[in-house]
Parts: C-alpha cells; structure tokens; sequence
C-alpha cells in the first residue's frame, strides 16, 4: 500500500508501507492491503507503520485518514516530537 503522512507544516512521510496501525478517536484500528475505503478521525496518539525495514512509529496530535484503493491519505494536525 502506497501511504502519505502530512502536517499543515511539510509531507513527513511517503511510501510503501505493508500495514498500518491508527489511534481512531473511537479506538485504536489497523489497515492492511485491500481494506474497504474509509475516512475516520484519529484522536493524540501513535501511528505505527509496518515497512519491509521495520516498523515506523509517529506520535500525531489528531487528523483524519482516509483510505482508498490501497493509497492511504494521513492529514495530521502535527507530529510531536
């Protein structure tokens, strides 16, 4: 699956990705390849992507995500540091 995640600041992250872990602001969830299409708001919390070199952790301060035909879309409100 092809995966962006961007803050109103910059595009932090772009590229292949084999999962990806959510913290929904209804809970947490996870996408893997072929998922149905969604968009969903995500609360303070981790996103975990799974990529072939490992897995990729990015704490956000919310957003929403929307995924579509295997390219999933993270607007984050920002990345805390």
């Amino acid at each position: 699956m092809y995966l962006e995640l961007i803050t109103p600041e910059k595009k932090v992250y772009e590229g292949e990705v084999i999962s990806a872990g959510f913290p929904g602001t209804l809970g947490s969830f996870e996408v893997l390849k072929n998922h149905a299409p969604i968009i969903s708001s995500l609360a303070k919390g981790a996103v975990k992507l799974k990529t072939n070199d490992g897995v990729i952790t990015y704490l956000i301060d919310g957003g929403v995500v929307e995924v579509l035909e295997n390219k999933i879309v993270i607007l984050a409100e920002k990345i805390i540091e």
